[in-house]
């Protein structure tokens, strides 16, 4: 039909364009406190995708990918605050643009 007009849309790619992706290291009483089992429910209370990693200098590393506003919501819950055994005394976030490539949230060892 003339005028009509098909318009190919993918939708990974509005959704990827969407998102955002924070790479954060927390430095302070981080290791052996449960700190990145802590991370992944913080994770998933926002519906942040991405991962949890312990990092050979002491620090805890986390990427999180998500909409702009969970990824504020996922990196105040992860200064963990209200956790008497956790001590965050340094969270450093750096932000980037989403892959899309992590589909829900993991720790790794």
């Amino acid at each position: 039909m003339p005028g009509n007009r098909t318009t190919k849309f993918n939708a990974n790619s509005s959704l990827v364009r969407s998102m955002e992706r924070i790479t954060a290291i927390a430095k302070g009483r981080v290791q052996g406190v449960g700190y990145r089992y802590f991370v992944a429910s913080c994770a998933h209370a926002t519906g942040v995708h991405g991962y949890v990693r312990n990092m050979p200098d002491g620090s805890v590393m986390m990427v999180a990918e998500s909409s702009r506003a969970s990824l504020v919501d996922f990196t105040r819950m992860v200064r963990a605050l209200e956790e008497p055994v956790i001590q965050v005394k340094d969270l450093t976030v750096t932000t980037g643009e989403a892959t899309g490539e992590y589909k829900g949230f993991w720790v790794e060892w």
